[in-house]
């Protein structure tokens, strides 16, 4: 399924391709002020609609994640960094998605703090 998504203001907007199954909630300082509900895909299933540079990152601690976020609205659609194995993952927000009815995703908590 491709599911379309955006910052509020719509400066970043994205198309993700894959099966919405389940979402994390990460306890990280990051994601604990963000609010965050991350669904992890592949990078190439990403595709922005809109230019790349639209996009600010901000990244931190071990500085491997590119925290991207809107700097007109401020929103934080998606991230990008790599899995275990290397290979380059997005970290999309899944409360920028459209049309998802967030009370029926399964949501696994991850202790992202204690990493």
């Amino acid at each position: 399924m491709i599911y379309k998504g955006s910052c509020h203001c719509g400066r970043i907007a994205f198309e993700v391709e894959g099966e919405l199954k389940g979402a994390v909630a990460c306890n990280c300082s990051i994601c604990s002020r963000k609010g965050s509900l991350l669904w992890f895909v592949p990078r190439a299933r990403l595709r922005l609609l809109t230019p790349e540079d639209a996009a600010s990152t901000y990244m931190f601690n071990k500085h491997v994640i590119k925290h991207r976020f809107c700097p007109t609205c401020g929103i934080h659609p998606y991230g990008e960094g790599a899995d275990p194995q290397g290979n380059a993952t997005a970290a999309i927000n899944i409360r920028c998605l459209e049309g998802i009815d967030l009370e029926s995703i399964p949501v696994q908590h991850f202790d992202g703090r204690s990493r």
